[in-house]
């Protein structure tokens, strides 16, 4: 995927959960969105360098949003559904293996007989499949991305949902995609949040397939560009 105009800036703290402040080049400090909703551990530290877009939106309050920031491992996607779009490339082109039937049907489906969405419907050969995707941005020990790395009830709500989708029969996908180029391995952060941890193992027992991927980002483009392992320890 081609990344829109991105300028370099320092980062200087977040606050209020969608806002950051940043310090152009110049000295000029402002205010910029922050498109992400969880607890950015271990990215959103202070004075490290960033990325951030401009809208063209001139009715926006803050017209500018921080898209990327770089850590000790990598550059880190700080729009978390961006990772939508990147697995959504990947399965297009084939880089998730054994998937090459996959056919978008739609994106965010509802969740059968329940309130919310999953990220997308595809259909392999006619057989519908339910696809979430999770953006894990947290790096531990030189190479592993962790999730989620904040309690998340939301997250839990959906491994449920695609284990009821296994036990009525159909085919349920968790795919996470890491938006930190570090990240090497993908592991869920048990001490964390063990209720996922429960419900991740309980929806890998049910038939829940897990997939991830990690990608390559030159701030100019960014792509999922390779699968990854993914284990419960």
């Amino acid at each position: 995927m081609q990344l829109p105009e991105l300028e370099e800036v320092l980062f200087l703290k977040r606050y209020k959960r969608f806002l950051a402040d940043i310090e152009n080049l110049e000295g000029r400090k402002e205010t910029v969105y922050c498109p992400n909703t969880g607890a950015m551990t271990g990215c959103d530290i202070p004075n490290s360098k960033a990325w951030i877009s401009c809208s063209l939106n001139h009715k926006r309050k803050y017209p500018k949003t921080l898209e990327f920031m770089e850590t000790m491992g990598g550059i880190v996607g700080i729009r978390s559904v961006l990772a939508n779009q990147l697995v959504k490339e990947a399965i297009s082109s084939k880089i998730l293996t054994g998937l090459e039937a996959f056919e978008l049907v739609r994106s965010e489906p509802k969740i059968p007989g329940e309130n919310g969405r999953f990220d997308f419907l595809y259909s392999d050969r006619g057989q519908p499949i339910f696809v979430e995707v999770k953006s894990v941005s947290w790096l531990v020990d030189g190479l592993v991305g962790i999730f989620p790395d904040a309690v998340s009830t939301r997250a839990v709500r959906h491994l449920h949902a695609l284990c009821k989708i296994r036990e009525e029969g159909g085919r349920a996908m968790l795919v996470f995609c890491a938006q930190n180029t570090g990240i090497k391995i993908i592991k869920p952060a048990v001490e964390i949040d063990p209720a996922y941890y429960e419900a991740l193992a309980k929806a890998m027992d049910r038939g829940v397939e897990i997939r991830a991927l990690t990608c390559k980002n030159d701030l100019v483009n960014c792509v999922a560009n390779r699968e990854i392992p993914f284990t419960l320890t």
